[in-house]
């Protein structure tokens, strides 16, 4: 009879308890601190400790947002803000990684071309507004335009950085070997920058919410950030508190999107 082998030795399977008990206590403390702030919130509110005209309250924000799907209009705005942030989004990686890498290819290039990078880095973004509304017009394609021009700086430096930190002992090791420029970019500085193309995601998806919600203030009829501006003109903020709460829930989800991600290459790599 043959001998089956356990899976795991007994100290893997202490570990790996005491791993999931670690998980079990952070995801305790991460949803415990967010209803403690709810209620606090709300208590503080009902109690008069603070106007809910400014604050609003979490009880008003459920009714806000009932009364938006009542009116079918919740997930229109939603929907059009989501979509605007995730071409922006997308477009953004991949305009800004392709960059990235020309310019890790071509040394002329990456000399010439930094500084203005670096300018266009810190160049106010809203500054921008009048020139984008006059070369996009005043729709969703103005919008996506602005995500992609608050994103593909960060992308492109990121990612940079990240292929000029390459091990040179490595990079010696495959020239030596015979490797050409094509063979080292694909077998050496795209896998080495794994880690660094995951921390990039986790920006991105920050500025590319930051990039709609500004141009859906400067031009824009539907969307969240549509909602926030009318709310704060007539003085409804109640919708503009119940907008902002939905745009932290959508980031956080796009967010856990690009951890569930890193885990799935984390396991590939080990695999």
């Amino acid at each position: 009879m043959k001998n089956i082998s356990k899976p795991y030795s007994e100290e893997h399977r202490l570990w790996l308890n005491k791993r999931r008990g670690k998980l079990a206590i952070v995801w305790t403390l991460r949803v415990g601190l967010l209803l403690f702030f709810l209620l606090f919130w709300e208590l503080s509110t009902r109690f008069g400790w603070v106007d809910p005209f400014f604050v609003s309250s979490p009880s008003r924000i459920a009714e806000t947002i009932a009364s938006l799907y009542t009116e079918g209009t919740l997930f229109y705005h939603i929907g059009v803000t989501l979509l605007e942030t995730i071409v922006g989004f997308v477009a953004a990686v991949a305009l800004g990684y392709g960059i990235a890498l020309l310019l890790w290819w071509s040394d002329l290039l990456h000399r010439v071309l930094e500084p203005y990078i670096v300018v266009l880095n810190a160049l106010p973004k809203i500054a921008m507004g009048p020139l984008i509304i006059i070369w996009c017009g005043t729709g969703s394609k103005a919008i996506v335009f602005m995500t992609i021009l608050v994103g593909i700086i960060v992308v492109i430096m990121h990612m940079l950085s990240a292929f000029l930190e390459t091990d040179e002992n490595k990079l010696l090791l495959l020239r030596s070997m015979g490797a050409n420029k094509l063979q080292l970019l694909t077998k050496l500085v795209i896998p080495s920058s794994r880690a660094a193309f995951i921390s990039m995601l986790k920006v991105a998806v920050g500025m590319s919410w930051i990039g709609s919600i500004m141009g859906e203030y400067i031009v824009s009829r539907a969307g969240l950030g549509y909602l926030i501006v009318y709310g704060g003109q007539v003085f409804k903020l109640d919708l503009v508190m119940t907008a902002t709460v939905i745009l932290c829930a959508l980031a956080a989800g796009m967010y856990f999107l690009v951890v569930l991600l890193e885990k799935i290459l984390v396991k590939n790599t080990k695999n």
